[in-house]
């Protein structure tokens, strides 16, 4: 009865942390270097990619979005690592209708599709060319995912905020 109570208990933590859907997660991608893109595009026309990154705008046509996002390096678990120096930008390209009230500036995201080529964009007075992505899925990340990671923050008299550190209570 123990066992089962504990392995219940250890289920609902692990299915309370965010994790990628499997439209991403599960999609076979080749680990390619933003740098080598943005350099020489046609070495890697074809390649599908998880890339991620923040969104800096979204612009619907008539038959598709385009996320322009500032590309970050992903972990394993395809968090984009902000801590870490942005590489500069790249736009994803969905057949689908992006709402920018949902696709908002700011927001963490993951993505998985095929690099298309490139595409010209405008910022300020300069026109730069940046790697396109023809995407498969994309994830948008909660606002919190980041602090997901604190199960036993709830309940525990010695966690404040969660880590152990000056601030304890003393009973």
């Amino acid at each position: 009865m123990k066992s089962s109570l504990s392995m219940i208990s250890l289920l609902l933590l692990v299915s309370g942390c965010t994790s990628l859907p499997p439209a991403i997660r599960d999609f076979p991608f080749i680990q390619v270097p933003y740098q080598a893109a943005n350099q020489d595009i046609s070495a890697y026309k074809d390649v599908p990619v998880r890339w991620g990154g923040v969104i800096i705008d979204v612009e619907n046509e008539k038959d598709f979005s385009l996320v322009q996002a500032l590309f970050y390096p992903i972990d394993y678990k395809g968090y984009p690592q902000l801590s870490k120096k942005n590489e500069g930008r790249f736009v994803i390209e969905s057949s689908d209708f992006l709402d920018p009230a949902v696709y908002t500036k700011d927001t963490e995201i993951t993505v998985a599709g095929i690099l298309k080529g490139d595409i010209e964009r405008t910022i300020g007075n300069k026109t730069i060319r940046v790697p396109l992505i023809s995407a498969t899925a994309i994830y948008l990340w909660p606002k919190d995912y980041r602090y997901n990671y604190y199960p036993y923050y709830y309940g525990n008299p010695y966690f404040y905020r969660g880590y152990y550190g000056p601030y304890r209570y003393w009973w």
